[in-house]
């Protein structure tokens, strides 16, 4: 009986979940009604999914709205007519134009106008397609409209937004968030009728009985409309089906892809990786999962075509077939890759396939798949509500001070101290909190389906300019539309622009092919570089926790840096495995205490479970859980699982299994904590090993073309450290660092044979627009011949041109920056700051005499610290009070178990917690000589000592080893202060 029905994604609108809706129907005994949400269709699949479960029938439209202005609802008859309501819909939401008043004739979809707009338009002409909606509220008046003789076409439209006068007021709460107003204006327009609640079936007959046709005309109306979704594990996929059209041929062309690349990837005996492939392609054929990889390889192919880096991980890294159509570098024989994580019989969903592409060639490679294939759409998010944003966005609406919001969102208040319209700032927070907010853009992940995109939703045209669906990628998976994940990462950009870098830099050095993974796997300066955990700007194993372990592992080749890789996962940490396997690596008589199927089944992670896989052939092997049941485990690992009583069945009949097999129950519970802390965060091996080649392919460029890389490094966004840190490294490295330079600098860095050059870029206050009028006119007509040249060449304001001055971009000239800044004040002060830009000719120069200036050192640290954030000079120097010791890292060795008062200047700083809630840091430094060290501050030292941004400090700490690996475990720090700035000295 109910045609017009909300949840909560009906965006700032509605009040509740869809599942809360079909709760409300199944107490009220309604059989059968319309999830109809404002202009979104979110909710739709799931509803659908799960009305079953609540005794209901579902269908399925749309409430039409201009605004809050209600044009029209949409009722699809059946699956046909919701794609045609979501065409519509998509329609309006990629071009923002408004709804007609009239509403199209669209078929297998009929509309219901409200009773309100009838009488505003005075409806009489009424197609078939077209019915009048009366409420409750209507009846009153429905007798003197003049309406009662169109019969036929007047149904039950009872809206239903709300549950209860709470929801009530959640309502006009989100109104007012929508519209940016206080509570206390917001217009009643805005806001829908108090009525609009769901009644008792009998009640709302009860209602209609003087008008019983109105009731049986809904009954009919919903008899008439049918929606289905197969949500069956075993349903067919609704991804594209074929690449080529015929299932035959996509078969014949995967297997001679295969074939032709065989030789390339297995140049000796491949009589292995045959049998591996014909394996495969018999179980990918068996499972309709061909086209799926036809068009990953598609997507490759292209890029390579383009010159484009590619990295393939995920699930399907495991697979030989995605290593021979070039889809991953990764050999899964080499690495022992476990075949039932890429896929088995019993897995509905293909392997995933997560595929990186350089952050500036992912726009272009996302363009090419909408071209490229028929039914593409980008995969929608949802980004809800959370505490502090909601109790922000109330705390406006209610009026209050920004001081109490600040204070409520921080949670630095007392509730009984609190007055009224904080308290209720918390109880709707509560109760908005969590709620979608709008509807966002996944990632990574890209729709292609067999079918348009809008037999399943509405599309909406985010600023990227793509269509993307109105679900996620839970939703999507439910009903059979797995995603492909095109991501972007700066790591590949750093190793295409270096060898770009090096063809200019060095062009007579020979460069190696970067894709022969083995060679590079074997060569002694890699590992060597590996082995130093030397590897800052090498992509996954820069950061100072990883180049912790690495030191701790003692890696110093691939499969050691695979396991890393994973091992530094939370999972594997939190688990209290991770310490377990460097012990068992360091100390293989310690390998004896692993359980000895354990060790059967992992023999090579020493019997600890380490990547996504040993979870399943725990679950398999050791606990005796068929295939199907340890891939609902992977599920629940990778966060893609939905249903918690799914997972808990497996629990339990883990427990149930190991207690059979005559386990004991601490070992079973051990085993199983283990599977529990991989949940979201462990990696498939093959993933690892995807990483891993990135990172020796980095290691490449960094042990042989140090500063070429790090150039790159600092072109791409650096990556775990700011640049700073990254210029101090290439320092390191042998460069000479020189300033900004009108002559010589780009807009990024640029080196010439070992002198880099900060770009233009770097400036942070220089306009854009400014440095690329100076990079233009140095390519027209050569470098400036002096101060008084660039002026006349360059349009520019007095302000930006003090920027390059300040910082020393003219110094080629030999005259000090403070004559220049008085010689361009002389010649460009008096001028407007447009007169300035639009200046062609040379003007005429007065004659002036100024005083000798001399800029001192500190001054231009100051000028440094200003214009780019950090100075070139060792910081040191700036000290208020110079240094009174030369304590430096490698004095750790001969002062271990001892205490050192050492400097350091403030690299990184990471917060953590300790299991009882208690917050410690771990710190990363330079010293003296510029090299890192690391410092750990535990609870009672972190309560004392705070760090208060980038500096030196002075630490006082004991020197400590584990695993071989030295560091500090500091018991005082404090921040050194910097000597007075000169320039602002009196």
């Amino acid at each position: 009986m109910y045609l017009n029905c909300h949840t909560y994604y009906s965006l700032r609108f509605g009040t509740f979940s869809e599942l809360d809706l079909l709760r409300l129907a199944q107490e009220n005994g309604i059989g059968s009604f319309v999830l109809t949400d404002i202009n979104n269709t979110s909710a739709c699949l799931n509803f659908v999914r799960k009305a079953p479960g609540f005794g209901v029938r579902p269908l399925l439209g749309i409430d039409f709205r201009n605004g809050a202005e209600q044009q029209y609802v949409g009722i699809a008859r059946n699956n046909q007519g919701y794609k045609n309501l979501n065409d519509l819909l998509s329609e309006h939401l990629h071009h923002k134009r408004n709804f007609q008043e009239r509403a199209p004739q669209l078929p297998d979809a009929c509309f219901v106008y409200p009773f309100e707009k009838v009488l505003l338009l005075g409806l009489k002409d009424l197609q078939e397609h077209e019915y009048i909606g009366i409420s409750i509220a209507d009846l009153r008046r429905l007798p003197f409209s003049g309406y009662l003789k169109y019969r036929d076409k007047l149904v039950v439209m009872q809206p239903v937004t709300f549950r209860d006068k709470r929801d009530f007021n959640a309502h006009r709460l989100l109104r007012a968030i929508d519209n940016n107003t206080l509570l206390s204006k917001l217009s009643p327009e805005e806001v829908a009728s108090e009525q609009e609640k769901m009644f008792p079936l009998n009640e709302l007959c009860a209602a209609f009985r003087d008008f019983d046709f109105i009731v049986e005309n809904t009954r009919q109306l919903l008899d008439g409309c049918d929606i289905h979704f197969d949500f069956a594990p075993n349903a067919e996929s609704q991804n594209q089906q074929t690449y080529l059209g015929n299932r035959d041929d996509d078969y014949k062309k995967i297997r001679e892809l295969c074939l032709a690349n065989l030789s390339y990837r297995y140049p000796g005996d491949s009589s292995l990786a045959l049998e591996r492939m014909e394996k495969e392609l018999g179980l990918i054929r068996q499972m309709n999962f061909i086209s799926y990889f036809l068009i990953n390889w598609d997507i490759v192919t292209y890029a390579r075509s383009r010159g484009y880096f590619h990295v393939g991980r995920g699930s399907g890294a495991n697979s030989i077939v995605a290593y021979l159509l070039g889809i991953t570098d990764v050999d899964p024989l080499e690495l022992d890759l476990y075949f039932e994580r890429f896929l088995n019989l019993f897995r509905s969903s293909p392997p995933d396939f997560d595929i990186d592409f350089s952050w500036r060639d992912r726009e272009d490679m996302t363009r090419y798949i909408f071209e490229r294939f028929p039914h593409v759409a980008l995969m929608g998010t949802y980004v809800t509500f959370n505490y502090k944003g909601v109790v922000r966005e109330l705390g406006k609406v209610f009026g209050l001070p920004k001081e109490d919001i600040d204070r409520l969102s921080e949670g630095g208040f007392n509730i009984e101290e609190l007055d009224k319209p904080s308290q209720l700032v918390l109880r709707y927070g509560s109760l908005i909190d969590g709620f979608p907010n709008y509807v966002s853009v996944h990632a990574s992940g890209i729709v292609i389906a067999e079918r348009p995109l809008q037999h399943f939703s509405a599309t909406f045209l985010p600023p990227k300019g793509f269509p993307t669906v109105q679900f996620d990628m839970h939703i999507a998976e439910d009903v059979g539309l797995y995603k492909f994940d095109i991501l972007a990462q700066r790591g590949l950009a750093k190793i295409r622009e270096t060898l770009d870098i090096i063809r200019y830099n060095q062009p007579e050095k020979e460069l190696w092919d970067i894709h022969d993974i083995p060679r590079l796997k074997r060569d002694k300066k890699i590992n060597a570089l590996l082995r130093t955990a030397a590897c800052m700007g090498c992509f996954y194993i820069e950061s100072p926790a990883m180049r912790m372990l690495m030191k701790k592992l003692e890696v110093d080749n691939y499969l050691g840096l695979v396991a890393a890789s994973s091992v530094i996962r939370p999972g594997v940490a939190q688990s209290g495995m991770m310490r377990e396997y460097i012990l068992r690596h360091r100390d293989p008589s310690r390998i004896k205490q692993a359980h000895p199927v354990l060790l059967e089944i992992m023999p090579d992670t020493y019997g600890v479970m380490v990547y996504q896989e040993d979870v399943i052939k725990v679950a398999h092997h050791f606990a005796g859980l068929s295939l199907a049941e340890a891939d609902v485990l992977r599920r629940g690992m990778s966060g893609k699982f939905r249903s918690r009583a799914e997972f808990q069945a497996v629990e339990e009949k883990f427990i149930a299994n190991c207690q059979k097999k005559g386990y004991e129950d601490k070992v079973t519970l051990e085993v199983w904590k283990q599977i529990e802390s991989f949940a979201g965060y462990a990696f498939a091996k093959g993933h690892s090993a995807s990483y891993a080649v990135e990172s020796y392919q980095s290691l490449y460029l960094k042990t042989y073309f140090p500063l070429e890389y790090m150039v790159a490094v600092l072109n791409n966004g650096g990556g775990f450290y700011g640049p700073e840190i990254y210029l101090h490294e290439t320092r390191m490295l042998g460069a000479n660092i020189h300033l900004p330079c009108a002559n010589r600098s780009r807009m990024d860095n640029v080196i010439y044979g070992k002198d880099l050059y900060l770009g233009l870029g770097y400036l942070k206050d220089l306009e854009d627009r400014a440095g690329e009028r100076i990079l233009r006119e140095r390519e027209i007509g050569g470098v400036f011949a002096s101060l008084d040249d660039f002026m006349d060449r360059v349009a520019i304001s007095i302000e930006q041109l003090s920027i390059l001055i300040r910082i020393g971009a003219f110094r080629f000239t030999g005259v000090d920056k403070y004559e220049l800044l008085w010689k361009a004040h002389f010649t460009l002060g008096h001028l407007q700051r447009l007169e300035a830009q639009q200046r062609l000719f040379a003007g005429h120069k007065s004659s002036y005499t100024i005083p000798t200036l001399r800029t001192t050192a500190l001054e231009a640290a100051f000028d440094q610290i200003e214009l780019l954030g950090f100075c070139l000079c060792p910081p040191f120097l700036l000290l208020l009070n110079p240094v009174e010791n030369s304590r430096v890292a490698r004095d750790f060795s001969s002062r271990l178990h001892r205490y050192v008062d050492i400097y350091g200047y403030l690299v990184t700083v990471k917060r953590s917690r300790t299991v009882k809630g208690d917050q410690m840091f771990f710190a990363t430094f330079l010293d003296q000589e510029g090299e890192v060290f690391d410092a750990v501050l535990f609870p009672q030292v972190a309560q004392k000592y705070a760090f208060r941004g980038k500096g030196v400090y002075r630490i006082y700490a004991k020197v400590v080893e584990e695993f071989g690996y030295l560091s500090l475990e500091a018991l005082k720090i404090r921040k050194e202060a910097y000597i007075q700035d000169p320039r602002f000295a009196e």
